[in-house]
């Protein structure tokens, strides 16, 4: 039998950014206030083999991410890098690991119904200056792939988050061991997934 959507989980990432701009509890307070439920979280300091190996999880990430590079910057009139993809995401790759691995970051699983695509409507998108109003991305970040790229750094966008729910489960177990993610159960739950409401009246 399928599992109810309300099981589904996704992985959160607030960068070294989001920490030292005390986004914290702002970031927190906007997964929590749509109905989804915090299972698990940790504040560490990554090793560039973790962060390595979190992106290249899916081994047609290097491949992927090249491509939509290329495109993103000739969709906006802009001439790429380079035109190999590979070599585009070697260098976004030693800048990831540079940009996460210079201060602490809070990694958390939230659970709930289409928990991967609230927790990306709700960050935005990836880029913060094409990111829409109301999104964190949107509403606190100013930056931009251009001046990331003519910086020569990581573009720095607040938090990481799972981009589908195949990728979410490679990388909750590349972040957390089984039992560091809690199994409760919260009041909330019977309002947004009990299907008569029962139990509200005494």
């Amino acid at each position: 039998m399928k599992e109810h959507q309300s099981k589904e989980r996704t992985l959160v990432i607030i960068k070294p950014d989001g920490v030292q701009r005390t986004l914290v509890g702002e970031i927190i307070k906007r997964y929590e206030r749509i109905g989804l439920k915090l299972v698990a979280i940790k504040m560490l300091v990554p090793t560039p083999e973790h962060i390595e190996k979190h992106y290249t999880l899916d081994p047609n990430w290097r491949r992927v991410t090249g491509e939509k590079t290329i495109k993103g910057y000739r969709d906006k009139g802009l001439t790429p890098p380079s035109e190999d993809p590979l070599e585009i995401t070697a260098k976004i790759l030693e800048n990831g690991k540079k940009f996460m691995t210079a201060g602490p970051i809070v990694a958390m699983v939230w659970q709930g119904a289409h928990a991967v695509k609230i927790v990306r409507k709700i960050t935005g998108s990836t880029e913060p200056l094409t990111s829409d109003a109301g999104t964190i991305r949107g509403d606190y970040v100013l930056d931009s792939y251009e001046m990331a790229d003519g910086d020569d750094r990581f573009v720095r966008n607040l938090a990481h988050a799972s981009g589908s729910v195949e990728e979410a489960e490679m990388e909750i177990k590349h972040w957390f061991a089984e039992n560091e993610i809690m199994n409760y159960r919260l009041v909330q739950e019977q309002i947004l997934y009990d299907v008569n409401l029962d139990g509200i009246l005494e």
